[in-house]
């Protein structure tokens, strides 16, 4: 020992503690890891029972289930690790939905083609807010129909506001004689069922 620490130019008791040191670094850095299958199913059953969970919550239930059975709890770096390996992470908020865009014209060159609807609210000195929804023809700008109330508006109330100006254009008829695209806000009221 002594020539081979004089030939490398270190202190023997470098190569002494080197050398009782195990080579596999799992051996040196404390437990052994868990198997892979254990934890990846108490991630799946998780995640099956709540879809929208992410890593915290996932992480969250799991160490509470093994607090309660008595064994030990998993790093939430490790069921991060897990999650993101195989693809179980939520996608990222970033505060910014999908935006539908429409790249061409709004305007029409015949009537009774496209119609649009929007809807706003007025405040009046009262206190109260008046909520207005309307269908305008998008060739000549009519108002067709229109709704105003002190309450909310509803999906029931566009479809009715649909059906009105439909009434207003055509008469009451049961089938138009050309199909009418229908423009509209991306509000709640108007993606209801």
């Amino acid at each position: 020992m002594k020539t081979v620490a004089d030939v490398l130019d270190i202190a023997r008791t470098n190569l002494a503690v080197r050398a009782a040191q195990p080579t596999n670094r799992q051996e040196r850095c404390g437990r052994k890891a868990l198997p892979e299958t254990v934890l990846l199913t108490e991630i799946k059953a998780v995640i099956a029972e709540m879809p929208t969970y992410g890593c915290r919550r996932v992480h969250a239930v799991i160490r509470h289930a093994r607090e309660t059975e008595g064994r030990a709890p998993v790093n939430i770096k490790r069921i991060y690790r897990f999650m993101k390996v195989h693809s179980l992470l939520l996608n990222r908020y970033t505060g910014t939905g999908e935006e539908r865009r429409h790249h061409g014209r709004v305007a029409v060159d015949r009537s009774n083609t496209r119609g649009c609807s929007d809807g706003f609210e007025i405040a009046c000195d009262n206190g109260e807010r008046v909520r207005i929804a309307f269908a305008l023809d998008c060739c000549d700008r009519e108002a067709m129909a229109w709704i105003a109330t002190t309450g909310g508006i509803s999906g029931g109330d566009i479809r009715d506001l649909m059906v009105q100006s439909v009434e207003a254009r055509f008469g009451l008829v049961n089938r138009l004689p050309t199909p009418i695209e229908w423009l509209s806000d991306n509000e709640s009221v108007y993606t209801a069922d």
